[in-house]
């Protein structure tokens, strides 16, 4: 058992970064949309993030640094200020979208307007950070996270065509009446959504939370094997399931609720209980989430004393940059700006700033000085230069795409 709840950051991290709102929104609408025409996106994402998983956690356990703080020393403050930059707006647009998701359950399960939960999620998430313990945190939204597996149960209660599911997953093509710039578009998005840039710092921070050292490295791996992997198949069921009930009438999927439609129609009232609560736990991790990189990243790059280990009086620093990017992030909400616009917005930019975040992993799990033996092999180097390259073209294709298309419409 207690192996088991060791693999809870990285189950954590899965669920808050993987299938948080916008994987949730992402799969809704490009299943219902494409089918299972796009599962390919989501599958070479969730390699790669395995891949740059087990790269982060290894530097975090050997070198016992965060990957942000040695950024900054091995690659320069310079380029290490273009990166916290990108990450920290990426942070706050991710933040502000999780809130918003958070708020959009609640307005589900009560029927009370968003934007009245808006202020109460924000303050709600900054307490938890601020008074919860990490362990805390991390096993209890990772696991409630995982009632995202009444999906999967979903599916296989539905009247499904697993061949013609199957069909479409290894023949990827353009569903007819659709254009092939819009099909690349919600490509794109489902990449984003998984490997948003953030996932690595946290990831990363969090080892530090957790004082890996070099005998924590299994537990390290672990957590990148099963946590990533596991969020990839959620993502997949999310996207399945949409296929049977939404994709026959071609519903457009623009809320929330929708999602959870065909979870409702396969197991009634008890499947509409467990999606929403793994809604809230998957938006209420990921704002957690993305909080804490916020003052991770600042407090690493400024070397200040960060992390959740520390007493808020020892680290007010961390703790504040933390607080005011729920306040930022909240603010934005308010403005009645539409929180699935700026989730379907925040995964496509995070996909064009990708290679910011990992480019310096890649450097500093190669570097010897700090990784000893412990280096990347030959073929770990291999397969991350090709996904780098892969990131490099979707960052490259991710605004004109975004303009081309209108945002997908």
């Amino acid at each position: 058992m207690k192996g088991v709840l060791n693999l809870t950051l990285g189950v954590m991290t899965a669920i808050g970064g993987f299938v948080d709102i916008g994987n949730i929104v992402t799969g809704g609408v490009t299943g219902a949309r494409f089918g299972m025409t796009l599962a390919w996106a989501v599958v070479l994402a969730t390699a790669i993030m395995v891949l740059y998983g087990e790269m982060t956690g290894r530097v975090a356990a050997v070198a016992q640094r965060a990957t942000f703080d040695l950024v900054r020393e091995r690659l320069g403050v310079r380029f290490a200020m273009v990166n916290l930059v990108a990450n920290l707006l990426l942070a706050l647009l991710t933040l502000a979208a999780e809130i918003g998701g958070v708020a959009l359950v609640l307005q589900l399960v009560t029927g009370v307007q968003y934007l009245i939960w808006v202020p109460v999620v924000g303050a709600v998430v900054w307490l938890s950070i601020w008074r919860l313990p990490f362990k805390v945190i991390e096993t209890a939204f990772g696991l409630l996270g995982l009632c995202l597996l009444v999906f999967a149960v979903a599916l296989v209660a539905l009247p499904t065509d697993w061949g013609e599911l199957w069909h479409e997953m290894i023949h990827p093509a353009v569903p007819q009446g659709e254009a092939l710039p819009t099909w690349l578009f919600y490509a794109i998005s489902l990449v984003g959504a998984c490997i948003v840039p953030y996932q690595v710092i946290f990831f990363s921070s969090g080892g530090r939370e957790e004082r890996w050292s070099i005998r924590n490295l299994r537990e390290a791996r672990g957590n990148a094997f099963v946590g990533f992997p596991l969020g990839g198949l959620l993502s997949l069921s999310v996207m399945a399931v949409m296929v049977p009930v939404l994709r026959p009438d071609s519903v457009d999927v623009k809320h929330l609720g929708q999602v959870a439609l065909p979870v409702a129609q396969a197991l009634g009232v008890i499947g509409l209980i467990l999606t929403f609560i793994s809604f809230f736990a998957c938006t209420f991790a990921a704002a957690a989430e993305s909080a804490l990189s916020c003052g991770y990243s600042v407090g690493q790059y400024l070397g200040w004393s960060w992390g959740k280990w520390h007493r808020p009086s020892s680290a007010p620093r961390f703790h504040v940059v933390s607080l005011a990017a729920v306040i930022i992030a909240t603010g934005f909400v308010l403005t009645t700006i539409d929180p699935i616009t700026v989730t379907i917005v925040s995964v496509v930019l995070g996909a064009a700033a990708v290679p910011l975040t990992y480019l310096p992993v890649l450097v500093v799990a190669n570097d010897r000085e700090y990784m000893g033996e412990y280096v990347n092999k030959h073929w770990q180097n291999g397969l991350a230069t090709i996904a780098l390259l892969v990131m490099l073209v979707v960052s490259v294709a991710t605004l004109p795409l975004l303009f081309a298309t209108k945002a997908g419409q």
